[in-house]
């Protein structure tokens, strides 16, 4: 109430133009704070599952390049599924730190502080989304000992990751609700 009769003052003692300048900067810093909330997580209702989905592709963006890596190496290298798949899921983890650090670097954070950031943003989606990838690979029969020449190997690899991002994404929207996730990398991004 105070501030109403100050701001009432101000503009008769100040004419128009500084009632409207005060008003703007009071505006301005509305937003700014409402701005600040819905980046911090305080309004976890808000967040939009197109929010969800741009992080979840992000991961599995990430997470594709390491499987399929992985596997090419594995596979040229002769190896058995189990160290192959080990390889891919490092790689996919490596890759989905990768983009995101490489995002907050480009913001000019450093590098500790940027690295701290991807594994708070990302270790749960990759390890979820890793883990239904594989789950499906593996229990698809013959999944496991197709060739990067089968149609069977790069269909159940398609078909696992869309699993995956259609499962993760609810995940990556209640984490950047609570201001975690992907929510601590759009704080360096602004």
């Amino acid at each position: 109430m105070q501030h109403e009769a100050h701001t009432h003052t101000e503009h008769e003692h100040h004419g128009h133009e500084s009632h409207e300048g005060h008003t703007g900067a009071h505006a301005h810093h509305g937003d700014a704070h409402a701005h600040a909330h819905a980046h911090h997580g305080h309004g976890g209702g808000r967040v939009s599952w197109s929010m969800a989905a741009q992080a979840t592709l992000h991961c599995l963006t990430g997470c594709a390049i390491g499987e399929v890596l992985g596997m090419i190496v594995g596979t040229a290298l002769g190896w058995g599924n189990m160290p192959t798949m080990v390889l891919a899921i490092a790689l996919a983890f490596f890759f989905g730190y990768s983009l995101t650090l490489r995002g907050i670097t480009k913001a000019g954070v450093d590098f500790r502080t940027a690295f701290k950031v991807a594994l708070a943003a990302d270790t749960l989606s990759i390890a979820v989304m890793e883990l239904i990838d594989n789950g499906v690979i593996a229990l698809w029969p013959a999944a496991m000992d197709a060739t990067l020449s089968d149609v069977l190997f790069w269909g159940s690899l398609a078909i696992s990751l869309a699993l995956a991002f259609v499962l993760t994404t609810p995940v990556n929207k209640w984490m950047i609700g609570r201001g975690k996730g992907h929510a601590v990398v759009h704080q360096y991004h602004h």
